[in-house]
């Protein structure tokens, strides 16, 4: 989002890419200049050190609630903190995500970095490309859509409050675990072969590729007779399309596609 906006002259550093293998090489350029400060997740004297008077983050985007680094810790070295819309879940009740979570973190950094014309320019523009995108999708039969992003013997997915189930919304599906009342978490494999998704969402990211996850799917004795599973239909989204921020337009376009057998 910083990027995006124009603000890498803004930024001294950043954290929790290379730990987690979530950056795609048009964000590496971007940030190419940049020291990562932290592997993961960084601690307060690390931001401290490296003159830090700002911090955008989340929660488990960067803080956890009660760890080392939130707000009231950070307040001590006069470091300011913008929480993550999404994230916020962690905190206390609040609605199912939604593509406007992205868009009103893009209009308050903006107003932050008194770059306002910016933002609201990306943002209309990104509310004139999503609809275009999603012109003619029928809301009305929605494809059942699961989410995979890891784990074996448990998968862990996206509930009500993930980016996913926003995404996959604007394209006309419906995120079979949208009663999940979490952002992300881990669940069973029975309720995923119970609710029977027509596709499954793959988030690359990490050491297990898109493909190895693919197969792992394709091979689990739990999801032999789901239909995503029988009929090989599987869409692949990036970390940064998953998750909050200007690469969500891109992942409904993807996700539209796969819904359509593209």
């Amino acid at each position: 989002m910083m990027l995006v906006l124009g603000l890498r002259d803004r930024m001294v550093g950043y954290t929790g890419i290379s730990g987690w293998k979530t950056l795609d090489d048009g964000m590496r350029d971007g940030v190419a200049e940049l020291p990562e400060l932290s592997a993961r997740y960084p601690g307060k004297e690390v931001l401290a050190g490296a003159g830090t008077d700002f911090f955008f983050a989340g929660w488990n985007y960067g803080m956890t609630v009660g760890g080392e680094v939130t707000p009231d810790t950070l307040a001590p070295f006069g470091i300011a903190v913008y929480e993550l819309t999404e994230s916020c879940i962690h905190l206390g009740p609040r609605d199912g995500s939604s593509m406007e979570d992205m868009y009103a973190d893009i209009l308050n950094l903006g107003r932050i970095f008194a770059v306002e014309d910016r933002a609201q320019a990306l943002v209309d523009g990104w509310r004139a490309d999503l609809a275009a995108l999603t012109e003619g999708t029928d809301g009305a039969a929605p494809l059942r859509v699961f989410v995979y992003d890891s784990g074996t013997e448990a998968p862990f997915t996206a509930g009500a409050h993930g980016m996913p189930t926003a995404l996959i919304e604007a394209a006309g599906g419906r995120n079979i675990m949208d009663d999940l009342p979490k952002s992300w978490a881990e669940i069973s494999w029975e309720p995923v072969a119970d609710r029977d998704p027509q596709v499954i969402v793959i988030v690359d990211y990490g050491d297990v590729t898109a493909d190895q996850k693919i197969d792992f799917l394709r091979t689990n004795p739990a999801l032999a007779g789901i239909d995503a599973v029988r009929n090989d239909r599987f869409v692949v989204l990036d970390y940064v399309e998953a998750t909050p921020g200007p690469r969500n337009i891109r992942a409904v376009e993807k996700l539209v596609a796969g819904f359509a057998g593209d």
